[in-house]
């Protein structure tokens, strides 16, 4: 309403302006002369000003006329188009100035200014390239999905546009959560531009999240072809792939496939702890026992974990525990430092019950890295020495409160995994997780568990006879249970009664093959 008020005052002063001059000139009496050849006119102040007029507009006459003349020449000549570019040149001009001003629009995130500059340029431009594209992308910022879906198909149909209308519906689809239709689109994409990383990364993220791990290898083959990929980042990733393939192998019964795909995962990243236990257990299950020792010390070397100390043990699944704690010093000797290695020693020589050689590989890990592994394995050797209750009680207490030591961490958003999976259950992430300690919340507990030892037990001290159900008692109570490597640690229930039925207690260790 303000513009058009505003344009109406500035014609009336237009006007009223152009009639005062006409009056100032037409009262200053003075004449202007033109002489052509043997003619000679005398005009007033007005008459010359029109005449000045017409003359302007007969030299802009004359001007296209002159190009009307040469696009005629033109089409003579065979430019079939000559003469409707020459109409069309000024509806043109005005086309791709509102196309400007819709790009200026788009970048500003003025959606809707966006779409109607896109759709005066549809008008007055034959591109439908151009116009289909702008529009699409302004209504998607408008917010108009179903105007922009539109005009995407439109795009689908020519071959300039095809590749941006299948990612403009692509976008369109992940968005609305349809993950099958949006995999198919993102195949469509990936055919007609197979080099486009964008493309790749989508399908990529699209097969793992549907399990298609076949086609996710050929996919992520394609991008280190094409250069978008280093190779070593090339084989960790195959790896993954080849594992999660592994798993699905073994998950409709076909073993041997399963086992095909295990050892390949393995060949691929030698220190993907997920790979070398499946890879040793595929060997194991072949026959192949040096070759499963192998693949599992290779990894130990790089990354102590106790998948990989199972994984040791069922290559043997009926050794006596002193004939395993003995086999395992040859895994041991590749990290003979690591605390993996020294709590795995431990548990083999609780097994033994051997439990004085037991606290001398735990060493110090009690007091310096206490993780509840370690203080319930410290309570377990407690318990076979014969120590009172209320010490093995309150090494299990303490448990409660420390670190529960490495865990599978996602590198992206810090998720944590009770087992390895190539994709962050949190955030989606492929091939992020890290097998690490993660950082401990700081400040007391809610509940005040930092003073169950005191309560419940004393640490370290001996007592008299051991006798009663004390550790079983805190175990139902919520004491986290050690990880189970090459030879179980002794539930906490067994300990109990390790003095009246030691045997029992060496054979339930001795039955371990994880």
């Amino acid at each position: 309403m303000f513009w058009t008020l505003l344009k109406i005052l500035v014609f009336v002063a237009l006007v009223v302006g152009i009639a005062f001059g006409a009056g100032v000139l037409m009262d200053t009496g003075q004449t202007v002369g033109l002489r052509l050849a043997t003619m000679e006119f005398e005009l007033g102040p007005v008459q010359a000003a029109i005449a000045l007029l017409a003359f302007i507009l007969a030299l802009w006459l004359f001007l296209k006329l002159m190009g009307l003349a040469v696009a005629t020449i033109r089409f003579l000549n065979g430019d079939e188009t000559a003469i409707s570019r020459f109409f069309m040149r000024n509806r043109e001009r005005r086309g791709l100035e509102a196309v400007t001003d819709g790009l200026i629009a788009l970048a500003e995130g003025d959606g809707r200014k966006a779409v109607a500059r896109a759709e005066k340029a549809e008008k007055l431009l034959n591109k439908p390239v151009l116009t289909n594209l702008l529009i699409a992308q302004a209504s998607e910022m408008k917010g108009n999905r179903d105007q922009a879906k539109e005009y995407y198909k439109r795009l689908v149909t020519d071959d300039r546009s095809r590749f941006a209308g299948v990612r403009g519906l692509l976008r369109q689809k992940i968005e609305a959560g349809d993950t099958d239709t949006a995999l198919k689109l993102a195949q469509k994409a990936f055919a007609l531009r197979p080099a486009h990383v964008e493309t790749q990364d989508t399908l990529l993220k699209l097969q793992n999240q549907t399990g298609d791990w076949r086609g996710a290898r050929k996919t992520l083959e394609q991008k280190s072809r094409s250069g978008a990929l280093p190779r070593d980042v090339y084989k960790r990733r195959d790896a993954v792939l080849a594992l999660q393939q592994a798993r699905a192998r073994a998950s409709e019964g076909n073993e041997m496939r399963a086992r095909e795909a295990a050892i390949e995962a393995n060949r691929l990243s030698p220190d993907l702890i997920p790979a070398a236990a499946l890879a040793a257990r595929a060997h194991a299950a072949e026959g192949k026992a040096r070759a499963a020792a192998k693949a599992v010390k290779k990894a130990w070397t790089v990354q102590p974990h106790p998948d990989l100390a199972a994984a040791f043990a069922a290559i043997a699944p009926d050794e006596k525990p002193a004939a395993r704690a003995k086999r395992f010093e040859a895994l041991f000797a590749a990290n003979p430092d690591h605390d993996e290695t020294r709590l795995v020693r431990a548990e083999l020589l609780i097994a033994t019950e051997d439990f004085p050689a037991a606290r001398r590989a735990l060493g110090d890990l009690a007091e310096a890295r206490p993780t509840a592994r370690a203080l319930t394995i410290m309570a377990a050797i407690e318990r076979g020495e014969g120590s009172d209750d209320a010490v093995v009680r309150g090494w299990l207490t303490r448990a409660l409160t420390v670190s529960r030591g490495p865990q599978w961490v996602c590198q992206n958003c810090q998720h944590i995994h009770a087992e390895w999976v190539a994709l962050c259950d949190n955030c989606g992430s492929f091939d992020t997780l890290a097998w690490e300690t993660p950082p401990d919340s700081a400040g007391p507990s809610a509940t005040g568990t930092e003073m169950l030892p005191l309560i419940v037990g004393a640490l370290p001290g001996k007592g008299a006879d051991a006798k009663g159900d004390a550790v079983a008692e805190a175990a139902e109570s919520g004491a986290p249970e050690a990880r189970k490597p090459a030879a179980e640690t002794i539930p906490d229930a067994e300990l109990a009664d390790a003095e009246t039925a030691p045997e029992q207690a060496s054979e339930t260790a001795s039955k371990a093959d994880k």
